[in-house]
């Protein structure tokens, strides 16, 4: 056996053992995601969301954390954007202007109609509009697959500052692992989200990963987009928008998309086409809503 081959039977062996997978699988078998419905208040109005009683840390998550060992260097940096990002995004989201009324906040026929209706879900959007989403849908404990990349560590401590659920894994690593995860939360009445074309693109190209969640737990896909009128694009390869302070958002929702359980490869290649098409329309409708709106 090679030298690669060893080290990743041995790390496997040692998550398969270790006790915070073990407790993991326990809290799994008795079946403790139960959703209940909270009410809180907030300055402004009374907003009703649901509250999901999740591990701290996923099997995924603390397995990755254990394993990767941060360099100094790393852990400062790290540390240093899980105050800074959230202090500045927090700053700039006071400041942005959402009216729920059309034509900034509207949604297809067959899409979300009430807040309520939110839980269980599959939600799709891009890369770019990482920033005015996260901000749209903080403290509501989605769960948001995070790369096991050092740019997916600092992610993941950021969104955990807003109310996110980080579950590690991506397309190229680990994505079994978390999309197990990702099945036992929404079958017990979760909602998950995933950045589509992330974390290294193409841009504007989704992945296949939300078709096969929503064929084995039979919830709808919903694809989102959120516009701001105003933004500092980066010259990223997902041309990141960051919303300049007081600008104004738009979001729009697609028709949920619902994959058959008994769905055969054409199907899911039908559905796949179906959510790709449902992110271009709602992109265009929301970026149309402003004629400034950043490209």
């Amino acid at each position: 056996m090679c030298r690669v081959s060893r080290r990743y039977a041995t790390r496997e062996s040692k998550f398969r053992n270790s006790p915070a997978r073990t407790a993991w699988e326990e809290q799994l078998k008795l079946e403790t995601w139960k959703p209940e419905t909270v009410v809180a208040t907030s300055h402004s109005a009374n907003r009703h969301f649901r509250i999901f009683s999740v591990l701290p840390e996923s099997a995924a998550t603390a397995d990755a954390t254990a394993e990767r060992r941060l360099a100094l260097r790393d852990r400062i940096v790290a540390t240093l954007l899980s105050w800074i990002v959230p202090a500045i995004v927090w700053l700039i989201g006071l400041t942005l202007r959402f009216k729920v009324e059309a034509p900034y906040a509207t949604a297809e026929e067959g899409s979300l109609t009430r807040i309520d209706d939110l839980y269980p879900g599959i939600f799709v959007f891009w890369h770019r509009c990482v920033l005015p989403a996260m901000w749209m849908f903080r403290n509501h404990n989605l769960a948001v697959m995070t790369s096991e990349s050092r740019d997916g560590e600092y992610i993941a401590r950021v969104i955990r500052r807003f109310g996110f659920v980080p579950i590690r894994g991506s397309s190229s690593r680990r994505g079994s692992r978390a999309m197990f995860e990702l099945r036992q939360l929404v079958t017990q009445g979760g909602g998950v989200a995933f950045t589509i074309d992330g974390p290294r693109g193409p841009r504007y190209v989704a992945k296949r990963g939300p078709v096969v969640l929503s064929r084995i737990t039979g919830i709808p896909i919903l694809a989102f987009y959120v516009a701001p009128d105003r933004a500092w694009v980066l010259n990223t390869w997902d041309r990141f928008m960051i919303p300049k302070p007081f600008a104004r958002l738009c979001i729009r929702g697609a028709k949920k998309i619902y994959v058959p359980a008994d769905a055969d490869e054409a199907t899911l290649d039908r559905c796949y086409a179906e959510m790709q098409a449902s992110l271009d329309r709602v992109t265009a409708y929301a970026e149309a809503q402003f004629s400034s709106s950043p490209r």
